[in-house]
């Protein structure tokens, strides 16, 4: 397997750190359970700034010139099956790990007000969630992995299922059996890839390094790819799996939103980078054009759908699955600039997403309707608040300067770079589906433009607004948070080369992996 490559001695320990802190934290916050609410929120929001602290240290120590494995603990657990406990940092996982770490605090402070019921136990499921997602982003061991990629499932479903509005048990039941079909699909695809490595091989392991030199025949491979890939699209989501994703959106309160389009989303796209098409690069290379159709399809479905909704929060749900089409078009494209605009577009999609629905949870608070009729001329009544708005509506629509702007254009770019030998030698397919690709852009200014025009200019209007009883405008503790989102997004649009150095290797080593062939000899293959 790949050698691990740190001088930072301390390293591993705070990688341990990092993952475990929020158990730590659900310890504290069930023995202050008794105490009052706020300590629960106050030991909450600790321990997520502490994480992110430490997250932000191995960051800046991570060696962006050096391949493979970085921090890495690698200790025995279940011999006799060949699984690990192995974690690490590489470039594929590094600025997922850090926006997982940034947003939990976010998360934390956003609902400081809004969640009233059952506020230890909120805690608890938040604690236990940033665990479940840290857990499955840092793990190099495919078991690790799926322990963490279920443990994901059951917080998520109490924060919707208990905190969640009117049609939550309806939209909880919806997420659990689209995700759990999903997974059985890939443990099953695990048991089979892990056999089949230890008959041809004679090794017995789960680390994602030895499953990478394992062997298969097309006909294998792409039926694995099918199981692992069902899962993954329902979590990015691809249409046609995208249905449980609106429902989870709107019925969620607005810390599950911000966690589940800022990171949960993020576990599909990550799942094809890091697995599905690594594993299986054959069948992976052979569905290249079905899955980019996928994607652009996704794309633009996503947008058009975006545009004709009424409530606020479906809006941003849809251009969500618009957003990820994008992600999926770079890591399909093969091509350096494509796969590290996928990455860069999948922490751009985390900040500007959370801020939406950040933006969209405090108004709600105020006004307790997501009805988009209902609002109008908001810049008058809150200038403040239409301010970060109009920031997050901009970096949605790619404005340049800001994060979305730079994810979009290198995906897009990897896309045209290689849809144009293909062009050159017939095929004209992909050269189609990247110029369909582009007009995501253009409807993504469409639908967001004509919501940030009928909320915050117009007619005044807005439930609960009256000159005896004005709206206020954000607070302190609400400035505070949109405001480090927004440093963020204008910090990775205009100095995006420091993230870009961090993925580079990994982009590299994407590329490697899923342009060689590991079809046996004298079976049916694909040539790269």
């Amino acid at each position: 397997m790949s050698e691990f490559t740190s001088e930072f001695t301390m390293g591993p320990m705070l990688l341990n750190l990092v993952l475990w802190l929020p158990i730590v934290g659900v310890s504290l916050v069930l023995l202050a359970a008794r105490a009052n609410d706020g300590l629960s929120r106050l030991i909450a929001a600790g321990v997520m700034t502490v994480q992110f602290a430490l997250m932000t240290v191995l960051y800046l120590q991570f060696d962006a010139t050096a391949a493979g494995l970085q921090f890495a603990t690698q200790l025995p657990w279940i011999a006799q099956w060949g699984v690990s406990y192995l974690i690490g940092l590489d470039g594929f996982n590094i600025l997922l790990v850090l926006l997982t770490a940034f947003l939990g605090p976010i998360v934390v402070l956003g609902a400081w007000t809004s969640i009233k019921k059952d506020v230890p136990l909120f805690h608890v499921m938040v604690l236990l969630l940033q665990f479940a997602m840290m857990g499955a982003f840092v793990a190099q061991d495919l078991f690790l992995f799926y322990l963490f990629w279920e443990a994901m499932l059951i917080p998520m479903f109490l924060i919707i299922g208990m905190w969640g509005g009117a049609r939550r048990v309806y939209a909880t039941l919806k997420f659990v059996l689209y995700t759990a079909f999903g997974s059985i699909l890939m443990l099953a695809a695990v048991i089979y890839l892990v056999q089949s490595m230890q008959q041809t091989s004679g090794v017995l392991s789960f680390a994602f390094a030895d499953l990478y030199q394992t062997q298969l025949p097309l006909s294998v491979q792409t039926i694995l790819l099918g199981a692992f890939a069902l899962s993954f699209a329902i979590k990015v989501p691809m249409v046609p799996l995208h249905t449980w994703l609106p429902d989870a959106h709107v019925e969620a309160p607005t810390a599950g939103s911000v966690i589940l389009a800022g990171v949960l989303l993020k576990m599909g796209t990550y799942g094809f980078m890091k697995l599905g098409f690594p594993l299986f690069p054959d069948a992976a290379r052979a569905f290249t054009p079905l899955l980019t159709t996928l994607a652009v399809i996704s794309i633009v479905y996503g947008a058009c759908l975006a545009l004709v909704q009424t409530d606020i929060k479906k809006i941003i749900a849809y251009s969500s699955i618009s957003h990820l089409g994008y992600v999926m078009l770079g890591l399909l494209s093969l091509e350096l600039v494509g796969i590290q605009g996928a990455i860069i577009q999948m922490v751009s999609h985390g900040l500007v997403a959370a801020g939406l629905f950040l933006l969209v949870g405090m108004i709600y608070d105020r006004c307790h309707t997501r009805e988009l009729a209902a609002y109008g001329g908001l810049a008058r009544l809150l200038p403040v608040y239409s301010v970060f708005f109009m920031i997050f509506t901009l970096a949605s629509v790619g404005l340049p300067t800001t994060s979305g702007f730079t994810g979009e254009f290198l995906a897009l770019m990897g896309a045209f770079t290689a849809a144009w030998p293909a062009h050159l030698d017939g095929n004209n397919l992909p050269l189609v589906l990247a110029s369909v690709a582009v007009t995501g852009v253009v409807l993504g200014a469409m639908y967001m433009l004509r919501f940030a025009l009928t909320f915050l200019f117009g007619a005044v209007k807005a439930p609960h607004h009256s000159p005896e009883h004005p709206l206020l405008d954000l607070s302190l503790r609400e400035k505070s948070i949109l405001g480090l989102l927004t440093i963020a997004v204008f910090a990775l649009g205009l100095f995006p080369d420091g993230a870009l150095q961090k993925t580079e290797l990994a982009a590299k080593s994407y590329q490697s992996l899923v342009t060689t062939s590991r079809t046996p000899a004298g079976s049916a293959g694909v040539t790269p």
